[in-house]
């Protein structure tokens, strides 16, 4: 891996690439897309995915302080829990040992007996809203953090909100596309970190913002390459 922007590097240290800022929360949204911008394969964000985009999404996990992601993408991707790695001693030094995994949900269907609920080493936190099932978001409240925000559906401030007020600040968003576009439209994200393959997919595969329309204005930061595959930071505009 080489880096091709702002300067040419071979190597580069992707901790220190990724590093978040400490002076302020900041959240972060990781996906990855083919060359026409598909953000999946036959459904699944793995297909696009690289050996070093691999990489980059481990290292990620490690300097977040809470990993989000919609049901939706946690069913169709097989999340579980996230398992400790020797190589993040170093930059989660003073956090435990792994983050946490935060699920944005507003009917609670998925199965709360799974690893995910039940062998987590920090235990996962769920997001839901009022309108949940009653039922539903009582067996949650014992197999998880619960975080009710929002009425009819899920209110990303409130919920962003609730992660800062646990000292969660460095939030990773791995989507959905969804998930996404409520984040961008709630003005939320400060940055966007897009690992684009060399492949075109066409079809009818979601972009990685699919849903309420917003526009922000983001600077490109950095650009990585391997194997024909550029990873791009892109960060917010700092007018804001």
């Amino acid at each position: 891996m080489r880096r091709i922007y702002p300067d040419i590097q071979d190597t580069p240290d992707i901790a220190q690439a990724y590093a978040y800022p400490n002076d302020r929360p900041w959240l972060r949204l990781n996906m990855v897309s083919s060359a026409d911008g598909a953000a999946w394969l036959k459904g699944r964000s793995g297909g696009l995915s690289s050996a070093g985009d691999k990489r980059i999404f481990q290292v990620l996990r490690g300097l977040a302080d809470v990993i989000v992601a919609g049901a939706g993408t946690v069913r169709k991707e097989g999340y579980g829990p996230v398992k400790p790695r020797d190589s993040w001693a170093e930059i989660r030094e003073g956090r435990p040992e792994v983050p946490p995994i935060a699920v944005i949900t507003r009917s609670l269907g998925f199965d709360l007996d799974d690893e995910l609920f039940t062998d987590a080493p920090s235990r996962t936190i769920v997001i839901t809203c009022e309108s949940a099932p009653h039922e539903r978001r009582k067996e949650a409240a014992k197999r998880s953090d619960l975080i009710v925000a929002g009425e009819e559906r899920v209110d990303m401030r409130q919920a962003v909100a609730a992660l800062h007020d646990r000292g969660l600040t460095k939030i990773l968003c791995e989507g959905g596309p969804r998930v996404n576009a409520q984040l961008s439209a709630c003005d939320l994200v400060d940055e966007l970190c897009l690992s684009v393959g060399p492949l075109l997919v066409g079809g009818g595969a979601a972009r990685i913002l699919n849903g309420e329309p917003s526009q922000v204005a983001l600077d490109l930061s950095q650009v990585l390459e391997e194997e024909g595959v550029l990873f791009c930071r892109y960060t917010r505009e700092q007018s804001r």
